[in-house]
């Protein structure tokens, strides 16, 4: 664990914040660990921007004061149900087949910024909150593509090549979405805060039937812990 209380003299961390699940349990990980976090949302023409209040209400609850939502070009990000091309699909994830809410290269240039802004404040580590055990197949959920990420980082960057480049942390990697449940219960993560939807109304209520949607219902039935979503409503 990082060493520090505060100020200059803390250990700092980037941390991608989406204001989903697994993202808010990657947040409260680092706080834990006693980091000074910068949290980085991104606005790229997905559907389900609510999540970016999600994200908001999810920094405050932390106490993160440098939390920045940065705009992407929307066309950098075609080719995905999730900004537009096509629908959302509610059938369930099928083995071996990525789905439609796949966004094309998401995670990489997600990655990217914040390995750029992790370099400009000497921050010594980046969280992502991927998955590989409860989550809808997407390749840059992998452990294979954090490794090769951590790669390129050690070599594309001035502190990579010095030898004190920012570790890609992805804790929630190995765990089922019941055990990130339960992981983030115990670290005060407020899953009421949390928006994990893909398809959500206009109010931001959920679908209940896109992937997001049913991996977060079995998650909580796993961990044998009521929504809070679901008990708010």
């Amino acid at each position: 664990m990082p060493k520090g209380s505060d100020g200059a003299n803390q250990t700092k961390a980037v941390v991608l914040l989406s204001g989903g699940l697994d993202s808010a349990t990657a947040l409260g990980y680092a706080v834990a660990c006693g980091y000074r976090v910068t949290a980085l949302s991104f606005r790229y023409g997905q559907r389900h921007r609510i999540e970016l209040e999600a994200s908001r209400r999810v920094a405050h609850h932390f106490g993160i004061t440098d939390h920045r939502i940065v705009d992407l070009p929307v066309e950098a990000f075609l080719g995905s149900s999730l900004t537009g091309q096509g629908e959302v699909g509610k059938g369930g994830v099928q083995a071996g087949v990525i789905p439609a809410t796949y966004v094309p290269a998401r995670n990489t240039i997600f990655l990217s910024l914040a390995l750029g802004v992790a370099e400009v404040l000497g921050a010594q580590a980046i969280f992502i909150g991927v998955n590989a055990v409860d989550y809808s197949g997407y390749p840059d959920c992998r452990p294979e593509f954090i490794g090769a990420f951590q790669a390129m980082a050690d070599r594309a960057t001035k502190a990579g090549v010095e030898g004190v480049g920012p570790r890609v942390e992805a804790p929630l990697l190995r765990l089922t979405k019941g055990q990130i449940i339960q992981l983030g219960s115990r670290l005060g993560v407020d899953y009421g805060l949390t928006s994990s939807c893909y398809d959500p109304s206009e109010s931001g209520a959920p679908c209940g039937g896109c992937d997001s949607c049913r991996l977060r219902a079995e998650g909580f039935a796993e961990a044998g812990v009521r929504d809070p979503l679901l008990v708010r409503a």
